[in-house]
């Protein structure tokens, strides 16, 4: 199978399982085709994206006693799993001249959100609710329709949205320890993990293809459309460690540490 007709099969499938279903073998690239942009990713209906306002915020997590609202978190991490997941297949179709290393690199990277995605789906089926059942958000998804270039992609969504999961992941462990969730807390363990490699997957390649003559700061920065920011990247509390697990400089992170969102001036 060729990385392109992965890429398909994740964008272009109506089923889930054939969303999720990782690479039978290894993949070959020698016929990655032409540039092509997928508006909207085809999904089962029960799993369309809906309107603003229509979906479920995240329950907080004072509320995580109550199994439905654990359920609840679950099937909205699905879906941002998914996304990724879909964004992912997105950039392998719409950048089809990227280097090599960094397309095998990629598929490695969405075995393992497809991996995250089947977690939290059995996991809210688990605590009583199927995936699907309530209205799901594209936002992930409607800003990679911004991404004009690799290096988009990579300060968007490697550095930004998988940046701040860094944070969420050990939140949202401690919230469900809390509560004696330990399941649902060690799914939380296993992300965060693979987040500190998909984190140091697009700092290396930031690295790779950024201009010599620009830093890693202003290049992540340059490379971000509105409304994400740095300040996107990281969650309410900051933690440096897995960001240095992740191959971060001293000097970014402390960057990201102290950065204020441009509506904070």
């Amino acid at each position: 199978m060729q990385i392109r007709e992965f890429a398909d099969r994740i964008l272009l499938s109506e089923s889930l399982p054939e969303k999720l279903k990782p690479p039978e073998s290894p993949l070959a690239d020698d016929a990655p085709g032409e540039a092509v942009r997928i508006e909207v990713p085809a999904r089962p209906a029960n799993l369309l994206i809906a309107g603003r306002g229509e979906t479920p915020p995240m329950p907080k997590p004072g509320g995580f006693r109550d199994p439905a609202r654990r359920a609840i978190a679950h099937h909205i991490m699905a879906n941002h799993e998914l996304q990724a997941l879909e964004v992912m297949a997105f950039v392998l179709r719409a950048f089809p001249e990227a280097p090599a290393a960094f397309r095998l690199g990629m598929v490695d990277v969405m075995r393992d959100e497809q991996r995250h995605t089947r977690m939290h789906v059995e996991r809210a089926g688990a605590l009583g609710l199927e995936f699907g059942s309530l209205p799901i958000n594209g936002y992930i998804w409607k800003k990679a329709q911004e991404f004009r270039n690799v290096l988009d992609y990579i300060c968007g969504l490697p550095l930004v949205f998988e940046g701040r999961n860094l944070d969420h992941t050990i939140d949202f462990e401690e919230h469900f320890l809390a509560v004696d969730d330990e399941k649902s807390a060690a799914l939380m363990r296993a992300i965060h993990r693979d987040e500190i490699e998909h984190v140091r997957f697009g700092m290396e390649w930031l690295r790779k293809l950024k201009p010599p003559d620009q830093s890693e700061w202003d290049t992540f920065a340059a490379h971000l459309h509105w409304p994400l920011q740095p300040s996107k990247s990281r969650g309410d509390r900051f933690y440096p460690e897995p960001r240095a697990a992740a191959g971060m400089s001293e000097e970014f992170i402390a960057r990201l540490e102290t950065v204020k969102s441009d509506a904070e001036g």
